[in-house]
C-alpha cells in the first residue's frame, strides 16, 4: 500500500505544481470523506500556509493576514442545486460525471471513493475522467469492485464491511494530504 500511496502523492503534487485541479467524489459516507479531503487541501492542514506579503498588501484588509494558500480541489458532492438539477434533467447516477465534463481538464486528477468499489455514480465519474485525460485514483475496500478497472492508482484497504473500510480510508487520505502539503509548502 505504501507504494500506491507514494504514487498518489506524486501524481497530486505534479498536478498542483502544473496548476491543475483535484476533483473528489464519493457515495454515501464516502461523500463526507470527499468533503473532508477538500477541507484539508483548500486551506492549511498541518501548516498555516500564509499568503505572500505582497498578496496580503494587495488585499489591504486586516483579515487578509489570516487567509491561507490553498490547493484547487473541488468536492463534487457539495453543490446541492447542481446535483438536484442533474438528477432531474439528466439522471441521478450521472451527477458526478456531468461535473467532471465541466471541471476536468487533461492532467487533472480525480479521487473516487466507494467502500464496495461499485457505486455507479463514482464509476461514471471515473469513466468520464479517463475519457478526458485525468489521472484516476480510487479508494475502495478489499476487492476494489468495478472501480479497480477504472483507476490508474487503486487504494483498496483490506476490509469489506462499510464502516471498517471508511475507518481505514481516513488515515490513508490524511497521510496523502499531509505528504502533499509537506511537498508544496515550506512551513
Amino acid at each position: 500500500m505504501e507504494e500506491k500511496v507514494t504514487q498518489a502523492v506524486e501524481v497530486l503534487v505534479s498536478c498542483f505544481r502544473r496548476g491543475g485541479t483535484l476533483l473528489v467524489c464519493g457515495n454515501g459516507g464516502s461523500a463526507a470523506d470527499s468533503a473532508h479531503i477538500t477541507g484539508e487541501l483548500v486551506k492549511g492542514f498541518l501548516k498555516k500556509r500564509p499568503l505572500s506579503k505582497e498578496l496580503q498588501e494587495k488585499i489591504g484588509a486586516d483579515w487578509g493576514k489570516d487567509l491561507q494558500q490553498g490547493l484547487p480541489c473541488v468536492d463534487l458532492t457539495a453543490n446541492g442545486a447542481l446535483i438536484s438539477a442533474v438528477s432531474n434533467d439528466i439522471e441521478g447516477a450521472s451527477v458526478y460525471a456531468q461535473q467532471v465534463t465541466a471541471y476536468g481538464r487533461k492532467g487533472d486528477v480525480i479521487i473516487g471513493i466507494s467502500t464496495s468499489g461499485n457505486a455507479e455514480n463514482v464509476c461514471r465519474a471515473l469513466i468520464v475522467a479517463r475519457a478526458q485525460g485525468l489521472t484516476t485514483i480510487g479508494m475502495t475496500g478489499a476487492g476494489g469492485g468495478r472501480i479497480a478497472e477504472l483507476c490508474d492508482i487503486l487504494l483498496n484497504v483490506p476490509e469489506t464491511e462499510t464502516y471498517k473500510v471508511q475507518e481505514l480510508h481516513l488515515p490513508l487520505y490524511h497521510q496523502i494530504c499531509m505528504r502533499v502539503e509537506e511537498a508544496l509548502f515550506e512551513r
